[in-house]
């Protein structure tokens, strides 16, 4: 007769078998952007929530790294109650965080000592269960931190985003390693549409979903978010191939 006090990898293995059939057998809700060409390409129509989603800059250092931060304000600013913030470095910046959408009275900003007490917190933040997103600065996101993060967000039903941020580039490599978030997406900045009179257009950027768990992946030419946390297809990429789209801006830049 096996040791019941011995058996607690197998008990956490059945808890855990348990979740993944439950999750299995219900529909997952998702967040929408609102624009049909990103919406069509994830599974369910929309930003699955109740999950780790990835978001990093692409090749341009600090501008990028920055509008990386405005794509996942602009998400967590389109959920429901107070978003949990979390950095290791004291440079968020609040006003730019108003504009895409996300007001500081929701914010709950949190100054973690370092990638371990920070990940400890996301998880924490995570299994809340009453915060609209939990999001994480974090250079490093190995699979076990990951799958925990996973796991807790799954049982909150709360999405969770991992921005990822270097301090030295050769650091970025890490951001090509598997992880167990759901979608990975980067932001690079192109140049802003010209306007008919001096001044500078709504920002915009190339947005890669570069790992999509059950989709496929694919690139689109934005508009930046707006003041409601949402982002726009250019009227001019409406009614063309956004592949060529994205070779023009890329070679005009």
């Amino acid at each position: 007769m096996p040791d019941r006090a011995a058996s607690p990898v197998i008990a956490e293995l059945r808890q855990r078998i348990a979740r993944f059939e439950a999750g299995q057998g219900r529909a997952r809700q998702v967040l929408p952007f609102g624009l049909a060409e990103i919406d069509r390409r994830l599974p369910g129509g929309g930003l699955a929530l109740g999950c780790l989603h990835e978001v990093a800059g692409g090749a341009n250092g600090a501008v990028d790294g920055a509008a990386a931060a405005l794509f996942a304000a602009g998400i967590a600013a389109r959920t429901k109650g107070k978003i949990l913030w979390i950095v290791t470095r004291r440079d968020l910046f609040m006003p730019a965080l108003a504009q895409a959408g996300l007001h500081p009275d929701r914010l709950i900003h949190v100054e973690a000592g370092d990638e371990k007490a920070l990940l400890a917190c996301c998880e924490e933040g995570l299994r809340h269960g009453g915060l609209g997103a939990v999001v994480a600065e974090t250079a490093r996101l190995a699979m076990t931190a990951s799958r925990r993060l996973q796991l807790a967000a799954e049982g909150s039903g709360t999405i969770g985003i991992a921005i990822r941020r270097w301090r030295r580039q050769t650091e970025a490599g890490d951001f090509g390693q598997p992880t167990a978030s759901v979608t990975r997406w980067r932001v690079s900045v192109l140049p802003s549409a010209p306007l008919p009179v001096p001044g500078l257009g709504r920002s915009r950027w190339l947005l890669e979903l570069i790992r999509c768990k059950a989709g496929e992946s694919a690139d689109f030419v934005v508009e930046a978010c707006d003041d409601s946390g949402r982002i726009a297809l250019p009227s001019e990429v409406a009614d063309r191939s956004p592949q060529k789209e994205i070779g023009r801006r890329i070679a005009s830049m």
